[in-house]
């Protein structure tokens, strides 16, 4: 019998409707694929990527309501599903990976092949999901009503009100199409510069913005607060350190910098004392802040996996003749598991020995737990992969050192460990909120979890290309992929290792982190904003008072609230179009044609016209923004 408080979900459990069919297999991989790959990029220059989930279930609604004229809300569903798992894999791996392509580059190692990186992402992708199956009664079921999965629940409403999925999914395209005109002009054509700089005459200090369309809605996704602490971290580290460095270090030579700072300034201006000092000191704030986040969580996590475990332990997961209560067969979860763990110690390509496949196993379960539980409390946004990610590379590298496995292959071993488990949290966080979207509107979960490992399958073959082509293209660390959670985590191991870091600067950016954490102030961001180029950061900010106009407009509320999606939704599509054509571009540089395209010789415009045309191009950019939000015409 049924008590009467039961949840009744959308879709109710005795109906069939259509959901992992082939139009949501092929439509979930290609968007896998492309969100992937567009976050790969967007992370790897800004250090954050955004949820895909809210974007891929409007374009299948628009694909899937609108041109096929199926009504269909949980096929959509799978399509969000599988597409939402390509993001969270790429976030997991480019965090981690491209340290062992800078490890190649330093001639540490060789560098890892495709069938490596692919294995890791893949072994790491498919643990998230089957760690969370066991769970997912535990937490989503149990938990309904107390952990509310803000993403999860958004993703349900967005496709609850599929009505205008026609409109909406336009909305993101529009976004794509026009992101991706800018970039091709900006890094393409090179019509104008990338961005602009103001420098002072007797003061080292450097102000300025890129003119990036991802960049700028990054800003808007995340909001202003978030922004303001990345500017502010930007402000400091280009207004104040660096014209510290150069005031006080003038003909000196300072370890790791191998000429006076006055010559690498004269050289390089700001950028050249950022390269040299300022990424350190950046690295030490966000290894800081990664930590100081897991510390504050460490009483919530502690409860997270007893009360899991207690859950666990009464039986739940238990085969249902109920649709929407069917998991995949716990045998067959624990089957996978065990030959995933055996495949980390015994496949030749991961240099991972018997002691790390352990340390996967254990630590990959518990964060697995822990991931799940804190988006569904605070959403993925805030949840602390990377202090998950720095806490299991410090214990790794330490076990690893003292069972005698050091040097290149300890070091490769090390981020092959913390890139499992970095992916491990990434996707079982990515997979409660999308079981979570499927339990409000009466999915099947078995099929959603199919749906999960197509996505990851899908994800793990196309990061591997992805990488290298960026690698070959601009390279790992350099000004165009500053990758600064890989430089951070290659930091933390070699640190172990070898104790070889400027461990002044380091700790200057731990104690950084913690006034700023004494403040009240959220440490990641503002370290992020210390690491990053404060151009990067300024036009984030950019993004950010738009969206704090947005949210300040005296509007009906049911008319801001559509302004304020909507720009949620084309800033989405912007980016990415400007991941794709990234991606793109990156294909011409290796393949030698960008010079071709190049047309800013032909121009031959002078500093100043060429800066005044960067600014025209950045104000286009906005008055887009506002013609499909704020000056939309609304039925």
């Amino acid at each position: 019998m049924e008590s009467k408080n039961e949840f009744k979900p959308y879709i109710p459990a005795e109906k069939v409707t259509p959901e992992l069919t082939i139009t949501s297999i092929i439509m979930g991989i290609l968007l896998a694929v492309v969100f992937g790959a567009a976050n790969a990029y967007l992370g790897l220059r800004v250090g954050m990527t955004v949820s895909a989930s809210i974007p891929a279930a409007v374009i299948s609604m628009g694909v899937i309501r609108v041109l096929m004229k199926k009504n269909s809300i949980l096929e959509s569903n799978l399509v969000q599903t599988i597409g939402s798992a390509g993001e969270s894999l790429a976030a997991g791996a480019i965090f981690t990976l491209p340290a062992l392509f800078l490890w190649a580059a330093e001639g540490v190692m060789e560098k890892p092949s495709i069938l490596e990186i692919t294995l890791i992402a893949l072994i790491g992708g498919l643990l998230g999901v089957f760690f969370m199956v066991p769970l997912r009664n535990a937490l989503i079921v149990k938990e309904h009503g107390i952990l509310p999965y803000p993403e999860g629940q958004a993703c349900a409403e967005v496709l609850l009100a599929g009505e205008e999925g026609g409109a909406n999914a336009a909305t993101v395209f529009v976004g794509m199409g026009i992101a991706a005109a800018f970039k091709f002009v900006i890094d393409g054509l090179k019509a104008v510069p990338s961005e602009v700089s103001l420098r002072f005459k007797g003061f080292a200090g450097e102000i300025g913005t890129q003119i990036y369309p991802a960049v700028m809605s990054v800003g808007y996704i995340c909001g202003p607060k978030i922004a303001s602490y990345m500017f502010a971290g930007g402000v400091v580290s280009w207004m104040v350190l660096i014209p510290l460095i150069v005031l006080f270090g003038g003909e000196a030579i300072l370890y790791p910098g191998t000429e006076t700072i006055a010559e690498i300034y004269a050289a390089n201006g700001a950028g050249g004392i950022w390269g040299s000092y300022i990424r350190y000191i950046g690295a030490g704030a966000l290894a800081a802040g990664g930590i100081i986040s897991l510390m504050k969580s460490l009483p919530l996590i502690i409860r997270t996996f007893k009360d899991a475990m207690k859950s666990l332990k009464s039986g739940v997961g238990s085969a249902s003749s109920k649709r929407t209560e069917q998991d995949l067969n716990m045998k067959i979860v624990l089957g996978a598991i065990l030959v995933l763990t055996l495949m980390v110690w015994l496949v030749p390509t991961i240099p991972v020995s018997i002691v790390g496949a352990i340390i996967v196993v254990i630590f990959g379960f518990f964060f697995a737990t822990v991931s799940s539980r804190m988006v569904g409390l605070v959403g993925s946004s805030n949840n602390p992969v990377s202090g998950m990610a720095i806490a299991t590379l410090l214990i790794a590298t330490l076990i690893l050192k003292i069972t005698g496995d050091a040097g290149a292959h300890g070091m490769q071993g090390a981020i092959a460990i913390g890139s499992i488990i970095c992916i491990v949290a990434a996707i079982s966080g990515d997979t409660s909120q999308d079981l979570k979207t499927g339990y409000l509107l009466g999915a099947t979960p078995k099929k959603q979890q199919i749906g999960e490992i197509i996505g990851v399958i899908a994800s793990a073959f196309a990061i591997g290309g992805v990488l290298y082509l960026l690698d070959a293209a601009w390279g790992f660390g350099s000004e165009q992929l500053g990758a600064p959670q890989a430089t951070l985590m290659k930091m933390i191991i070699e640190g172990v290792m070898d104790s070889n870091l400027p461990w002044a600067l380091v700790f200057v950016g731990v104690f950084l982190a913690l006034v700023i954490e004494l403040l009240g102030i959220p440490v990641l961001p503002f370290a992020i904003g210390v690491y990053l180029p404060v151009q990067l950061n300024a036009c984030i900010m950019v993004g950010g008072i738009i969206r704090l106009i947005f949210d300040k407009m005296k509007k009906e509320e049911k008319e801001k609230e559509a302004i304020i999606t909507d720009g949620v939704l084309y800033c989405s599509g912007m980016i990415a179009g400007e991941g794709l054509v990234g991606i793109l571009l990156a294909i011409f540089a290796v393949i030698g044609i960008n010079g071709a395209i190049d047309i800013s010789g032909v121009l031959g415009l002078s500093t100043g016209v060429a800066n005044v045309l960067s600014l025209v191009v950045f104000a286009l950019m906005i008055l887009c923004l506002l013609k499909f939000t704020v000056w939309k015409k609304r039925k």
